[in-house]
């Protein structure tokens, strides 16, 4: 039950997240920069397609050009591959 909860609570910060992702109330790049905990096990792309401005097609081409596999969560990045990517967005 205590795996439960905590899996349901993980899900309503995301949510959270991602609304204020999509308000513009937080900017991605920000997020990717510097994530926090409960957000780390989340896919990069997810984050991205979640953002104004980024469709799924955007996001494929930007993790492409930084060179991040689509499957490739938060926690997961490089210190190459994030900081090119915080680049990348903060250009757009």
């Amino acid at each position: 039950m205590d795996a439960l909860r905590r899996a349901n609570e993980i899900r309503s910060q995301r949510a959270e997240l991602k609304k204020r992702l999509k308000s513009g109330e937080l900017a991605v790049y920000d997020l990717i920069d510097d994530p926090p905990d409960y957000v780390l096990t989340a896919k990069v792309f997810d984050m991205i397609v979640a953002a104004p401005k980024y469709g799924k097609v955007k996001a494929t081409r930007l993790l492409n050009q930084c060179r991040i596999s689509q499957g490739k969560t938060l926690g997961g990045l490089s210190d190459r591959q994030r900081q090119e990517l915080v680049e990348l967005l903060r250009l757009r």
